[in-house]
């Protein structure tokens, strides 16, 4: 018998690993699977909140209130989460600098799916009186401390991975978890205001959906682990350093990148709200119009702006992503001056003011999401990515209903107007203000 040489061994020992580890080798394309995954089932969680802020919340926390200013508390315990969520980005990123990145995830899932479902099983007002309203409160903010520690890092990997004539369609991927989110929350909301009585529906069925939002986190966060807690993701992450770093030396030395940043995201997140609970809450108190019938027509807008987010990886690839959302903060300008005629018509005219909103928002928010986080050094990309997120979210989009139904309904839609100009206006000056930034190193 003759006995193969140790170096025909050695080499085919060689091909052998070096065959495994192009197998093991990361794609974009296999992250962006896991960012797609999260972002979904963070704004399903999201969206199920925010419709029942609309067509729950008043009545089964607020009852002694009248209609409207039932909604306007309601909106109001809807910032909670939004003002809460940078506070959760920091204290989960020391939980991931103690433990591990595996640990912070599935502690921040477990507690959002545990606020999710204890909102599903929440007694009102009726049963408990003022507690309910309490219980609500600290359930909502925390939802908020768990998206923000929720932050797995996979859509800053996804963006220094992507090739470089791609990084504007890669970069909107993330982004379509907000028209699937949306689609599949106004689907269940719609479904069962057509299916029960608006009683049954009031007493019962309005907890539905947070039990499947729970049962989603389930899903999402074995996804999501199965991902970030394998050898690769791990190198990769550590790799590109993307590993937590102290929120205090970010905000004294990278506050302008943080401000300038959520600032550049603004009239996409100053959209947001505008074209999703606005509506319907103006629809709700002021219209005769069937709510399960306008939800139908905001799903298809959420299908525009999915096709829409789509489209703007391709114009962001080809034009750039800040000439892509300065273009599109111009556009949202203009739509602001129309938006007080269609939003306050007929049926047909606020119909065209919620497509023509989604697509805008599609278009916009597609490139949003990391538009100015190269300026941070590597170091500081992980939680400066995140950080910025949370101030984009609070500035542009967490007080937009409370502040535009509230200012609405007492002095006219103009302040629609208003709103989304301002975030118009801001975005165009954060994006003039990072060029001369860029020129000035």
């Amino acid at each position: 018998m003759t006995t193969p040489a140790f170096p025909l061994h050695s080499a085919n020992s060689n091909k052998l690993a070096e065959n495994q580890s192009k197998n093991h080798e990361i794609s974009p394309n296999e992250i962006a699977i896991g960012v797609i995954i999260g972002r979904a089932s963070e704004h399903f969680d999201f969206f199920v909140y925010a419709i029942a802020s609309v067509l729950v919340f008043p009545s089964v926390f607020f009852p002694f209130e009248s209609n409207l200013n039932g909604m306007l508390y309601s909106f109001a315990i809807f910032t909670f989460a939004f003002i809460a969520r940078p506070f959760g980005t920091v204290a989960f990123m020391a939980i991931q600098q103690r433990y591990s990145r595996e640990t912070k995830l599935t502690v921040a899932l477990f507690l959002l799916g545990l606020c999710t479902a204890g909102i599903a099983f929440l007694p009102t007002y009726e049963h408990i009186g003022f507690a309910a309203i309490i219980l609500l409160s600290v359930l909502r903010m925390g939802q908020g401390i768990a998206m923000g520690g929720s932050w797995d890092g996979l859509p800053s990997l996804l963006a220094i991975n992507a090739p470089e004539n791609k990084r504007g369609w890669y970069g909107m991927l993330g982004q379509l978890g907000a028209p699937i989110g949306f689609a599949l929350a106004a689907g269940l909301f719609c479904y069962l205001l057509k299916d029960l009585s608006y009683e049954d529906f009031l007493i019962w069925g309005w907890r539905y959906p947070f039990y499947v939002a729970f049962a989603i986190n389930v899903v999402a966060l074995f996804a999501r682990l199965r991902m970030v807690s394998t050898k690769e993701y791990s190198e990769q992450l550590d790799k590109n350093e993307l590993e937590p770093a102290n929120a205090v030396s970010i905000i004294k030395s990278q506050k302008y990148n943080l401000i300038i940043g959520a600032l550049a995201a603004l009239a996409s997140y100053a959209l947001f709200h505008l074209v999703t609970v606005f509506p319907l809450s103006w629809v709700a108190l002021y219209s005769s119009r069937s709510l399960s019938d306008f939800l139908l027509v905001q799903i298809f807008g959420a299908g525009l702006a999915f096709l829409a987010t789509l489209c703007s990886g391709w114009i962001a690839d080809r034009f750039g992503r800040r000439v892509t959302l300065g273009s599109l903060a111009i556009l949202i300008a203009v739509f602001s001056e129309f938006a007080p005629y269609l939003m306050g018509g007929e049926p047909y005219k606020q119909n065209i003011f919620t497509l023509v909103g989604f697509t805008l928002l599609g278009l916009s928010y597609g490139q949003a999401a990391g538009a100015v986080t190269a300026n941070f050094p590597a170091k500081y990309r992980y939680t400066g990515a995140a950080l910025t997120s949370d101030l984009a979210w609070l500035l542009g989009a967490a007080f937009a209903p409370l502040v535009v139904l509230g200012l609405s309904a007492e002095l006219g839609l103009s302040y629609v107007s208003v709103y989304l100009l301002s975030g118009a206006l801001g975005t165009l000056a954060a994006l003039s203000v990072n060029r001369s930034l860029e020129t000035n190193n």
